[in-house]
């Protein structure tokens, strides 16, 4: 039977395809790279090729993750019409990641992986940001919002609100964690010198 050669690419996209599948079905310390070399019948050699070890291949389908997350997103905004705050709310609704990375975020919770958590959250942000400031600039020529710097009020307001509801951070008491959720409205409006009561649908999620 002729040997079959793939391209460099589409090879490393098979085995971070077939590390999330894995991942998403078994702990992420009881999986090991035999795992992922036995479901595509590859050898040792080609997977340490593309990645060094376990660690490296997880925080791999991390960023595919967050990439594939990113463009949805993207797609979502593209096809709701609306004014600013309309897009924000649908954009923000469809912003939680957690439903559909459950076990990857598990894994993401675990002491020994905080580095990749950190840099899961900071690439998440650094792709996000865009597409709420985006949001922000059109509520800004609506005349819904007022500020010079949409981009950073986004990176802002994300980056506070990932923080301090994120437990695999620190474990927040549950009580904190509802006070903060009930001043958000007021401080995003604050931050975007919106109408008062602009956000408080996002209270109405909890």
């Amino acid at each position: 039977m002729p040997r079959i050669v793939k391209k460099p690419e589409e090879r490393r996209r098979e085995i971070v395809d077939a590390a999330h599948e894995i991942f998403q079905k078994q702990q992420y310390e009881k999986t090991t790279m035999q795992d992922v070399m036995d479901r595509l019948g590859i050898a040792k050699g080609t997977i340490y090729h593309y990645f060094n070890s376990k660690e490296e291949l997880f925080e791999a389908v991390i960023e595919q993750t967050v990439r594939e997350y990113i463009e949805r997103m993207q797609i979502l905004l593209d096809e709701t019409d609306g004014n600013a705050l309309e897009r924000l709310r649908v954009l923000i609704a469809a912003s939680n990641v957690a439903d559909e990375q459950g076990q990857m975020l598990e894994h993401l919770h675990h002491p020994g992986n905080i580095g990749v958590h950190t840099r899961q959250l900071a690439l998440t942000l650094s792709k996000l940001a865009p597409l709420y400031a985006g949001v922000i600039q059109q509520g800004c020529e609506e005349g819904v919002f007022q500020t010079e710097h949409p981009l950073e009020c986004a990176e802002f307001v994300l980056a506070g609100i990932q923080f301090l509801s994120d437990i695999g951070f620190y474990p927040w008491k549950q009580e904190d964690l509802l006070r903060r959720a009930m001043a958000f409205p007021a401080l995003i409006e604050a931050q975007l010198h919106a109408p008062k009561g602009a956000f408080n649908f996002l209270v109405e999620q909890i």
